[in-house]
């Protein structure tokens, strides 16, 4: 999670909502790293844990990655959420949850969907409250006058 906070703090810098993500491969290997990149791209769904999988998927040549476990320092919204499941990610480790658009455990848990073919696993609440610092910090300096 270490990692994913620094790719947060990249975020923060760059001026685009704190959130990183490291993917790990099912042998311990850092396969891809990313931090939010909407504005930057102009891309909705440059989500920290969306970057990652394509360059995951990229490096491996495989849409699937199995066996490799997501960590992102805020739960995953329902977009993200499903991109993990269609990549067949093993499991997903997030700090904060997101009370505003969490699909893991804050609003629904999208896993449960009846129409969902794969479940990975999930640990929330690793570095909590570093990462969930992190995101208040950066928006209260965005609302200041």
């Amino acid at each position: 999670m270490s990692l994913a906070l620094a790719e947060a703090c990249a975020a923060a810098r760059a001026d685009e909502p704190p959130v990183g993500a490291v993917l790990i491969a099912a042998d311990g290997r850092v396969l891809a790293r990313g931090h939010n990149s909407n504005i930057a791209l102009s891309d909705p769904t440059a989500h920290a844990e969306i970057l990652c999988l394509r360059e995951a998927g990229q490096k491996l040549g495989n849409h699937r990655l199995t066996g490799c476990i997501l960590a992102v320092t805020l739960e995953p919204c329902l977009m993200c959420v499903g991109a993990l499941i269609h990549a067949r990610i093993a499991g997903v480790v997030f700090a904060a949850a997101d009370p505003k658009a969490g699909a893991l455990v804050s609003n629904l848990d999208a896993r449960t969907l009846p129409f969902v073919n794969h479940r990975p696993w999930i640990l929330q609440g690793v570095m909590a409250e570093d990462c969930g610092a992190l995101l208040k910090r950066f928006f209260l300096a965005r609302r200041k006058p």
